[in-house]
């Protein structure tokens, strides 16, 4: 797979599974994020979310996204909680699902979370083993 059939498969699946610890259990769940120019994943929080101090207090995190054709991608990333305005506002325009949470990037509660990636590995079902891809 190359890089623009990887970005390609993250753009079309949409949803992901971000998978954090929690001590020394891992803890998964679904999420909407999106993919910026500049190769970071940025997705939006409730400022209640586990899913925050989870990442705060180990902020190494792998997302999986899956297609129909059932190729797929794990990302391996370092997270970080960011107050970015720019990046809270690209999110809002490209999410439109975020209006079901929050009024708007301001909104007290939209907590951002910018993961920078460090390793991605694909694999389609026609494939012995999984590659490594840059982004």
């Amino acid at each position: 797979m190359n890089k623009e059939e990887v970005i390609d498969l993250i753009r079309d699946a949409g949803f992901c599974l971000l998978g954090t610890t929690e001590g020394k259990q891992p803890r998964v769940r679904p999420m909407m994020p999106y993919l910026t120019d500049d190769n970071q994943l940025l997705l939006a929080l409730l400022g209640r979310s586990r899913t925050i101090p989870q990442a705060k207090e180990n902020p190494l995190v792998e997302l999986c996204f899956v297609d129909r054709k059932m190729w797929y991608c794990r990302i391996a990333g370092t997270a970080t909680i960011s107050d970015d305005a720019e990046k809270k506002q690209i999110l809002w325009n490209n999410i439109p699902m975020l209006k079901q949470y929050f009024g708007g990037p301001e909104d007290d509660n939209f907590v951002l979370m910018v993961i920078d990636i460090n390793q991605v590995e694909v694999m389609t079902p026609h494939q012995k083993e999984p590659e490594f891809v840059d982004l």
